[in-house]
């Protein structure tokens, strides 16, 4: 079964950090739409609420003021962040941050920011004025016009690894792996940001279904890495097996994804009559 079609508001003022996205956002689902060119991008989403499902933004080009007003307004989308990962919230607590380098997962972290918005429903402060709309008020406008059982949000299979061309899936490999490095870089010299980086790169190993044995890999590989590295420089190296506890932390949030995407009222060894794939995970080598 095919997914819905997505129409994405992009509000990046850089023309080629937008050519870069669309270029990533491709097959029909995603309809990105080039707000950020405009004179007065946020204006024109307001004016044009009902005609986007996500919002793209970029990591600090507008102020927090703007941000609080579409809160007040009870105007929220399913956000994706371009920018670093540090742990810092741009719009909503229900958004998704992406790197500048690892546009190549775009479009799983499109879909992750609405599979968030579906489960958490309504964000942290934004409950609207009284006159916004019912239709408007989150999740409630999601599950309408996309037409999405409750918080479950059905992952494609045309975007999975195994079914991209070879090359686009060196492609995405090669970005999971600067994903995963920015996981070990921060997890114990920053909390926020490495949990940030962590939900990065288990939305997308969840959406592209990456196979559990990849993961691994990708850990033992960077690993080893760091150790020749060290050691070259003459530094000690013992501590790098505690870094195992992030590997941990990884297959714990992937799991809970896994978990999440199963319908409650799903019956055990069942699937909905909807759902032509499975949600679980992959164990075959890429």
């Amino acid at each position: 079964m095919s997914q819905p079609a997505l129409t994405i508001a992009s509000l990046l003022p850089d023309p080629r950090l937008e050519r870069a996205c669309r270029t990533w956002l491709k097959g029909g689902r995603y309809q990105l739409e080039d707000l950020g060119s405009l004179p007065d991008p946020i204006r024109e989403l307001q004016q044009r609420r009902d005609a986007f499902d996500v919002v793209l933004l970029q990591q600090g080009i507008h102020p927090a003021e703007i941000y609080e007003e579409l809160r007040q307004q009870g105007m929220l989308l399913p956000a994706v962040v371009i920018g670093e990962v540090s742990g810092r919230v741009e719009y909503h607590d229900a958004e998704v941050h992406l790197p500048q380098d690892q546009l190549e997962q775009i479009a799983y972290s499109v879909d992750a920011a609405v599979s968030r918005f579906l489960r958490r429903g309504q964000p942290n402060g934004a409950a609207g004025t009284a006159d916004t709309p019912e239709s408007w008020r989150l999740p409630n406008r999601l599950q309408g016009r996309l037409g999405y059982l409750g918080v479950f949000y059905k992952r494609d299979p045309s975007l999975f690894l195994r079914s991209l061309p070879q090359e686009e899936r060196e492609e995405l490999l090669r970005s999971l792996k600067r994903s995963y490095r920015d996981v070990l870089i921060s997890y114990f010299r920053d909390p926020a940001a490495a949990n940030q980086a962590i939900e990065s790169f288990v939305h997308s190993a969840f959406f592209g279904d990456l196979p559990i044995n990849k993961v691994v890999e990708l850990h033992v590989d960077l690993i080893d890495a760091f150790w020749k590295q060290l050691k070259l420089e003459g530094h000690k190296n013992d501590f790098l097996q505690d870094y195992r506890l992030a590997l941990l932390d990884v297959m714990a949030h992937l799991c809970e994804m896994y978990r999440r995407s199963v319908p409650p009222d799903l019956p055990l060894g069942g699937s909905p009559p909807s759902v032509a794939f499975s949600q679980s995970p992959s164990q075959e080598v890429i």
